[in-house]
This record gives structure tokens, sequence and C-alpha cells, in this order.
């Protein structure tokens, strides 16, 4: 089961100079992919409990375009355990004007994670 997810990065992410981006922007990304596979496996969007590995590879700015994608890797009883992938497929162009981009030819993985959610089994869909 899989979830993608394609976003801009707006100016609002950006909190250090040259438009950087924190990383937690990318991690409430994968929040956001878990929950779906969590909606589509249980009916429930359930609980992030903790990330095993997270790996910051490239620098995120605003205007950038990410494109995140997440995995259901095995499941339990109620945890469920995930890959997750951020991968800069659009990234902002300085130097032009303020509004130029350039679509990768050969996206850049921005970010990689491993982490565990849990649904609880009294809001799991099949009981």
């Amino acid at each position: 089961m899989k979830s993608l997810i394609r976003v801009r990065i707006g100016t609002n992410d950006a909190n250090y100079g040259k438009n950087l981006v924190d990383g937690s922007k990318i991690l409430k990304l994968f929040k956001d992919a878990a929950a779906e596979i969590l909606i589509k496996h249980d009916g429930d969007e359930g609980l992030f409990r903790a990330y095993d590995n997270i790996e910051f590879l490239a620098p995120v700015y605003a205007g950038d375009y990410i494109e995140v994608s997440g995995e259901l890797i095995s499941f339990g009883t109620t945890s469920r355990k995930m890959n997750f992938e951020a991968r800069k497929v659009i990234q902002s162009v300085s130097g032009i004007n303020n509004s130029s981009g350039e679509v990768l030819l050969r996206p850049i993985v921005v970010c990689k994670a491993s982490g565990t959610c849990v649904v609880p089994k009294d809001k799991q869909k099949n009981r």
C-alpha cells in the first residue's frame, strides 16, 4: 500500500536565510503520507508513534516542488511499519527573476525515513 503527495514549498515554510526550509516540513509531509496509507488500510489515520531512522540528504528551499512517497512495508495487530522518501522534482532558480524554476531531469532525494504508526484495534475498519 502506497501514498504519493506532491507539493510546492511556499515562502511561509522558509525559516532560515536564503529561503532554506526546516526539515520538520518534510516530516509533516511524511505524516500526511502515513495518514493516507492508514486510512486506506484501516479506515483511520492512526497515530505516528516513532521514527526509526531519518536522513536529511539535501536542502529544500521555498519555491521547490517536493514529491513524497510512503509505503506500508509490514503490519502487526495495531502497528504499521512504513518507509518514506522525499524528492525535489522542481527547484526554484535565483538570479533570473523571483519566480523562475527548473524541472529536474533526475529528482534529488532530499530525505529518507522509516517509522511506525499505530491504529488502535477499536478504530480499525476490519476489526
